[in-house]
């Protein structure tokens, strides 16, 4: 199956979700800075949900740029990732409308939670259809010590929250700007395919 399809039904559907993201957030009413205030925390939720899906959408991209092909596993895989990016939005809102109060800090964190397994999910399918754990792309993966590691920070979050909304807060900043660090090895497992004679 084609994976071009896939990819753009991807795209569009992330397209979607930052959408309603930008659409909730509201214009101020007053003149001065005293009116952007209490917008404050829906700004910051929707910066870092911002990040969390432009991160999604670029490993995403070289992940399917580095599968040759899709079967139904796959496309189920992928509409699973998609189901729980599709409540960014929802927790997002919640969380910045409640000024980072515990339980939608907590549920924002269990969105991140679920997203990355299903991420892992969809990730481990396509090394599978790429040739398993001996193919070049489940070597360029590796160990993946950041798609290990952020869940179980995900899960701390959750757990602090219900104490230091703050500080899970923080925790699920620190995920994010983890993964801003470029990662060169699917680029360079897709170089190494356009470069392959056919």
């Amino acid at each position: 199956m084609d994976k071009n399809r896939l990819e753009a039904f991807s795209d569009g559907v992330l397209a979607i979700i930052i959408t309603i993201m930008v659409l909730e957030l509201k214009v101020p009413h007053g003149k001065d800075w005293a009116a952007i205030e209490p917008l404050l925390p829906v700004f910051l939720s929707y910066v870092l949900s911002f990040l969390y899906l432009g991160i999604y959408w670029n490993n995403h991209h070289h992940l399917l740029k580095a599968c040759r092909q899709v079967n139904g596993a796959i496309l189920w895989a992928n509409l699973h990732l998609l189901f729980w990016l599709s409540l960014f939005p929802f927790a997002t809102g919640w969380m910045g409308e409640s000024h980072f109060a515990p339980l939608p800090c907590a549920l924002y964190g269990t969105v991140l939670l679920l997203a990355a397994i299903a991420y892992y999910i969809l990730q481990s399918l396509i090394v599978a259809e790429a040739g398993g754990s001996q193919s070049s792309l489940a070597i360029a993966i590796g160990k993946d010590w950041k798609g290990k590691l952020s869940p179980a920070l995900y899960f701390l979050g959750i757990i602090v929250s219900f104490f230091a909304p703050p500080a899970a807060s923080a925790i699920y900043v620190a995920v994010a700007l983890m993964w801003l660090i470029p990662d060169r090895r699917l680029a360079r497992v897709i170089q190494a395919s356009k470069d392959r004679p056919q």
